[in-house]
């Protein structure tokens, strides 16, 4: 007799909690071949479905698919919709696992198909399971607005059915296609909702699933703390009604949680628990390479070394599965990027590993795991100069890579052969091998921090570099026109990347290149090589310019640290003077010398790396400032720019801040005099202390006309999305909700802010990304310009700066950087605050019209 419904379906609560975020990159491959059957009986149908179910749980996605499709066939011999369609639900999510996308949609669509001819009519249990796959595989396709539709769907069928926790993986899933929608103020909403609902029901195995469920999902959106809270919450629950096979796994999430938070000895404190408590050896082999990855991050190899025999015992005795394979390519990759892991765990055992893995890969039918381990393979190769059998693994691992169209692994390992054939001295062949790397990860922007977790290393190891090192092939001897348009492009394409992985998403879609918006501006594009810092000039109507001049990263980077530690008002202005025209001498002065600034009013840098945190603005040439011979701008690339101007003859503004001390941070005095001296050069819509709410700014967006925003409130900008966000009377709102608030018009780009102004944030102290969030920010609200601070501002300086910038904007025929500059001219020639510290912190980004 075959399974009830109800019985069967208890696979998908447990599915769809998990798959929260499901953002794989989509390899349409060829289906599998359906398996010919002879007619069999129900109760053989029902083995087979289990049978499936056992190997899905086990990590054998292969074995599963061809155990589904049995029982496909065999239910459909029978006549048995009902049946058939799970059967069919089921084989989708195996085929979501290995990939095969256009296979999955083909099963989703058929189950579909089947539930609606169904009769007797199937039961609601099971029409929202299968509506919560094929939404899953909507959100993949980029369809996440019908994704939600569909998720709310399957949301009214669970509560029809009873089922609290298929209900609540719902509208998690929900809460996700939200986020991806650019809704995170609403995605977090209904997350806080859902915490609270949890809250009120008792202990029991759908509590702890579901608060560990929501913990993920609040660590997808950067709220680590409260993620904290929730899985330590799941924890305490789990112990006390004795869920032991789950307190693995909560530990595992809650360390990796404590990783993201920069706490390493709480994070190990949690593996170590996970280990002692896991109930299967997978579990512990996870808990353990936690720990071990831990040490290597920190750089506690001496730690790390005792790990390494034990883990390498267990990833031998495990059995082939997909867990297991991604395992064993973790822990050689994370090996792979030691200088010498020889000195942990000899070369010769690696190579063994991988040489099992890739014949473990291909017989369970795992071919994306079969690329990453050649890669992996090709890698140890490679560190001992054995070139040719490096290529041939890292060769192999691309055309498998190309075959299953799967670009994460195309970029990693086109980049792996790009290196060789430089190594080999063959230039034209490493060009082309880089640029198919650069194309895949162009290509996976949506995916870039969440391409398979279980291999996915940094950004800043796996991505940038590739760029770099392509930049540095075509900047090579004297380079053609065509090779510094490429270079520059690609510059652009990088600073797009960074604000990617800074947004934990895909989140900036133009694509224009817009460096013929005027004709009286340079762009400039300095490139911090690790032989050499390159300046890649750009102006409208002319060829690209180059220059070069011949220094180490090492002290270009250290050069650049000593200039921004002078800003300091109580250091050495001599000091100061010196570094800056030397930083002047690399960057300006050979176009000057060049006259290739002749009949240009605006300077706009497209600055890298640690060049983002000086005040370009304050560059000496011995006698005068960069700003009194130039307005400067700065942009996160010429593709991102929105290119209009702003109208002086009708600003208007929303101008809000807080004064007094809040939340633990300091008053503001000045920012009262400030708003009140806006308020009378522009018309404005006041909103001070505890009128400024985040939810009161929103409407005030949403509802009024008003160009410019201008905010007078602590912030703070990094590289860590977590620590970037801007302070209301209510609390601190997050970079992505406060992108929301601002874009809080729709997208009619008519409609959208001319200009932000953040005039009492700060940009995180030694931190060379920390400016991505201000550039993040400036484009991802939708403003066309930004202008904040590099540093805090003395409140008197702000507010005489900010009210003459006022005052210069309204001006006819001047330009914001126009506005600006003059603005930090006065300060210079007029006032006591000539002292760079004072007015060089003052940064407009954007559009500069």
């Amino acid at each position: 007799m075959a399974l009830s419904i109800k019985q069967s379906l208890w696979l998908y609560p447990y599915i769809s909690i998990i798959n929260l975020c499901l953002l794989y990159k989509i390899t349409p491959t060829q289906a599998a071949v359906p398996v010919t059957i002879p007619v069999v009986s129900s109760t053989q149908a029902t083995n087979f479905l289990e049978q499936g179910r056992n190997f899905y749980n086990g990590g054998q996605f292969a074995e599963a698919v061809q155990a589904w499709q049995t029982a496909v066939q065999q239910y459909r011999t029978q006549g048995d919709r009902i049946n058939e369609a799970l059967s069919l639900s089921y084989l989708s999510l195996a085929q979501q696992e290995l990939n095969q996308w256009e296979a999955a949609s083909q099963s989703i669509e058929q189950s579909l198909k089947l539930l609606q001819t169904a009769k007797p009519s199937a039961d609601a249990i099971l029409w929202a399971q299968v509506l919560n796959t094929q939404a899953n595989l909507q959100l993949h396709n980029g369809k996440a607005e019908i994704a939600l539709e569909t998720w709310q769907q399957a949301q009214k069928y669970y509560e029809q059915a009873g089922d609290t926790m298929g209900s609540l993986g719902s509208q998690i899933n929900q809460a996700q296609a939200l986020q991806t929608l650019g809704f995170y103020r609403r995605s977090k909403q209904q997350l806080e909702a859902l915490t609270q609902k949890l809250q009120a029901t008792p202990d029991s195995q759908v509590k702890v699933n579901g608060l560990r469920s929501l913990g993920l999902a609040l660590q997808m959106i950067g709220d680590s703390t409260k993620s904290q809270q929730l899985l330590e919450q799941s924890l305490a629950i789990a112990r006390k009604i004795e869920l032991k096979p789950q307190l693995s796994s909560i530990l595992l999430n809650l360390g990796k949680n404590a990783v993201d938070l920069q706490n390493p000895q709480m994070a190990l404190d949690y593996f170590e628990q996970a280990q002692q408590l896991a109930v299967n050896p997978s579990d512990r082999l996870q808990a353990q390479l936690a720990q071990f990855k831990l040490f290597l991050d920190y750089d506690k190899p001496e730690l790390a070394t005792p790990i390494a025999p034990q883990i390498l015992q267990q990833l031998r005795e495990l059995p082939p599965s997909h867990t297991s394979l991604y395992t064993a390519i973790n822990f050689v990759a994370t090996l792979n990027r030691l200088s010498n892991p020889q000195q942990i765990v000899p070369l010769k055992d690696l190579a063994q590993l991988m040489a099992v893995t890739v014949k473990s890969a291909q017989q369970i039918q795992d071919a994306q795991a079969e690329a990453y381990a050649l890669h992996q393979w090709g890698k140890l190769y490679s560190r001992t100069q054995q070139l040719s059998p490096a290529q041939e693994l890292t060769q192999k691992s691309l055309n498998i890579a190309r075959q299953l169209q799967a670009e994460d692994i195309i970029a990693q390992s086109a980049w792996q052969v790009g290196q060789l054939y430089k190594q080999q001295g063959d230039r034209p062949k490493a060009i082309t091998a880089y640029t198919e790397a650069v194309k895949a990860l162009k290509s996976i922007r949506r995916d870039l921090v969440a391409v398979n977790p279980d291999i996915q290393f940094s950004f800043r190891e796996s991505v940038e570099p590739v760029y770099r090192e392509l930049v540095a092939l075509l900047l090579d001897n004297q380079p053609s026109q065509a090779s510094l348009i490429q270079a520059r492009d690609l510059i652009e394409a990088l600073q797009v990347a960074e604000l990617d992985n800074f947004f934990r998403e895909a989140c900036l879609d133009r694509a224009q290149q817009i460096d013929q918006v005027d004709s009286q501006a340079t762009i400039i594009y300095p490139i911090i090589l690790p032989d050499r810092l390159a300046v890649i000039l750009s102006k409208s109507g002319q060829p690209l310019r180059y220059y070069v001049t011949p220094k180490s990263q090492t002290e270009i980077e250290q050069t650049l640290g000593n200039l921004l530690a002078s800003f300091n008002p109580v250091s050495d202005g001599k000091q100061r003077d010196r570094l800056s025209q030397e930083i002047y001498d690399w960057l300006i002065r050979p176009a000057e010398m060049d006259r290739a600034f002749q009949d240009s009013k605006t300077l706009v840098f497209v600055l890298d790396g640690r060049l983002r945190n000086i005040p370009v603005a304050a560059l000496y040439d011995g006698q005068q400032y960069l700003i009194e011979k130039y307005a400067v701008a700065l942009s996160p690339g010429m593709q991102l720019m929105a290119a209009r101007s702003l109208s002086s003859n009708r600003i208007d503004a929303i101008v809000g801040g807080i004064s007094q001390s809040r939340h633990g941070f300091s008053a503001l005095p000045a920012v009262e005099s400030e708003i009140k001296q806006i308020s009378k050069a522009v018309p404005s819509s006041l909103l001070l202390n505890q009128q400024f709410t985040s939810q009161a700014l929103a409407d005030r967006v949403k509802f009024s006309s008003a160009d410019v925003v201008h905010l007078a409130t602590h912030g703070q900008f990094s590289s860590r999305l977590e620590d970037t966000f801007l302070l209301t009377w209510d609390g601190e709102v997050n970079i992505k909700e406060l992108s929301e608030l601002l874009k809080n018009r729709g997208n009619d780009p008519s409609k959208a802010i001319e200009l932000l102004v953040l005039s009492a944030c700060d940009t995180a102290t030694g931190d060379d990304r920390a400016v991505l969030g201000l550039a993040g920010l400036a484009v991802k609200s939708g403003a066309r310009s930004t202008l904040a601070t590099l540093w805090p501002v003395k409140d008197k300086a702000a507010e005489m700066l900010m009210t003459r910038f006022y005052d210069q904007l309204r001006q006819p025929n001047i330009s914001k950087a126009e506005a600006l500059r003059q603005a930090q001219i006065n300060l210079i020639r007029q006032t006591d605050f000539r002292d760079p510290f004072f007015w060089s912190a003052f940064v407009l980004v954007g559009n500069w019209l």
